[in-house]
């Protein structure tokens, strides 16, 4: 225990993190300054960016939003950035802002039925690899019409419903019991610590192939991913526009893609390939069996109303009848007001795995606020457009593909789409460039940047929530899995944009 004030506030600072970890956020707060005064600030910005992937990386070490908002106050008390600008950035995300805040929080009031759901799959389909195959054709079929961070909400409460059931059971308590930490493996009997571990790497696997299924659905379609509405109004497409002409892309990529997650199921390479053990699936028969005897006609009754709100959800979304944002509190005040969850304590649990990461993605729009500021991206557009036409395409797809890897897929596409229109209406391309230049674009940043967790906000939401800590799954670990994944579906996409845009 600290014996004076000072060492009270070196204790204090960023808690339980190491030692080393506090000593190199405070370098890191030292150099910036001296770094934007001698070399100026666009070294600064990329020193800033790679500085914020590192806070990432070691998110299990410290949730990222503390010395990732340290940076982000340093960025604006230095200049690299402005009020206004993150501002600005903020108000052009505020529909994903208004989605994690409502569309979490009422896939979280639909947890029993997921569940319910889920558990009849996990127990019924005994085949990893078809079980991995579903998971992540279920993904993208879904992350096509709705939304990748719901649909990945959807995938990470489930999961934590499966290993709270089995981590009650292997700390030698009744599935039912209240208070229960799963984060902590002190109580685990040694009996079941190995089945634990793979029952871990089981559900690591079971989360990339889900995660990376929302990458594959969500490329298709001008509702998937947020980027994809902005280059379809740009552009000018419609929903069936948009479709036809990212299928020559995003079709053949799915297909390599599905076949990549059966093929590392079956060569249990890059941390795939984790089975099911025997007595987790036994625990989860008897849960599901217990759980269907014990369920009363209210306990139905509420199932039922929670499969009505899944059914607006879907249609809502499918359709865009309203921000998506909107239709998830429509979903919590459905489903609170008809299955008596009356209690204001009840509703604020809803809310607390959402809104952390809610203020994270803040911060990372003031890192993306320092992107824009600096112009860090802006000598690459330069130099692409520089090229010949018949190049062009190719290069937007590897230049969107990087820079979506280190950065958010959604502003390098806000970036990229503006230029090129930018171009357009000067006259230094065709309409027709104009397409197949936009198609580059979206698959450019849809694609590759499931390389990283930086890369999209559903990845950035699976590595800083509940569920990566309980099964181990590092940034470093998400890296290393999504490695296969990256290669087949970046060069796949890479072909088919050179060859058949």
């Amino acid at each position: 225990m600290p014996n004076t004030v000072i060492s009270g506030f070196t204790h204090n600072f960023l808690g339980k993190a190491p030692v080393w970890y506090k000593q190199v956020i405070l370098l890191f707060l030292i150099a910036n300054p001296i770094v934007m005064w001698t070399l100026g600030p666009g070294t600064a910005g990329w020193l800033l960016i790679a500085e914020f992937i590192f806070t990432l990386a070691m998110a299990l070490k410290c949730y990222p939003l503390l010395p990732g908002g340290l940076l982000a106050v340093e960025a604006l008390l230095i200049g690299l950035t402005t009020p206004d600008a993150v501002y600005l950035e903020v108000l052009t995300n505020f529909p994903v802002i208004l989605l994690l805040m409502f569309m979490v929080a009422g896939i979280y009031f639909m947890k029993e039925l997921l569940l319910v759901t889920f558990t009849q799959i996990l127990v019924g389909v005994r085949s990893k690899s078809a079980l991995s195959l579903l998971f992540c054709s279920a993904a993208a079929l879904l992350s096509a019409f709705l939304d990748a961070l719901t649909v990945t909400a959807v995938i990470i409460s489930v999961a934590v419903g499966f290993y709270a059931v089995y981590h009650k059971v292997a700390s030698g308590k009744g599935y039912q019991h209240k208070d229960h930490n799963a984060g902590s493996d002190d109580e685990v009997i040694e009996l079941h610590r190995e089945d634990l571990e793979n029952f871990r790497a089981f559900l690591r696997s079971l989360l990339m192939h889900g995660a990376i299924g929302t990458a594959l659905g969500g490329v298709a379609t001008m509702v998937g991913e947020p980027q994809n509405l902005l280059i379809a109004k740009v552009v000018g497409w419609d929903f069936a526009g948009f479709f036809l002409h990212m299928a020559p892309v995003s079709l053949p990529v799915l297909a390599a893609g599905l076949f990549t997650c059966w093929a590392l199921e079956k060569l249990r390479w890059f941390g795939y390939g984790g089975r099911l053990p025997k007595p987790v699936r036994q625990v989860l028969e008897e849960f599901a069996e217990n759980e269907r005897t014990k369920r009363t006609k209210a306990d139905q009754a509420a199932l039922w109303v929670q499969a009505f709100a899944a059914a607006i959800l879907v249609v809502g979304l499918a359709f865009h009848l309203a921000e998506v944002g909107l239709i998830g509190l429509l979903v919590i005040i459905l489903i609170t007001s008809f299955t008596g969850v009356t209690d204001e304590h009840q509703i604020g649990k809803a809310f607390q795995e959402s809104l952390p990461f809610t203020s994270l993605l803040v911060v990372f729009f003031a890192v993306v606020a320092v992107i824009h500021e600096q112009h860090l991206f802006k000598p690459i557009i330069d130099y692409v457009l520089s090229l010949p036409e018949a190049r062009q395409p190719g290069m937007f797809f590897i230049a969107n593909g990087v820079l979506s890897m280190i950065s958010d897929n959604v502003f390098v596409a806000t970036v990229y789409i503006s230029e090129v229109k930018q171009a357009l209406d000067a006259g230094a391309i065709t309409y027709e460039h104009f397409q197949k230049l936009a198609v580059a674009i979206n698959t450019g940043t849809n694609l590759p940047s499931v390389a990283t967790p930086n890369g999209q906000a559903a990845f950035l939401f699976l590595l800083t929530s509940a569920i990566a800590p309980l099964v181990r799954l590092s940034y470093g670990k998400m890296v290393v899995m999504a490695f296969p994944y990256m290669l087949v579906m970046g060069g796949v996409g890479l072909y088919m944009v050179i060859n058949y845009i």
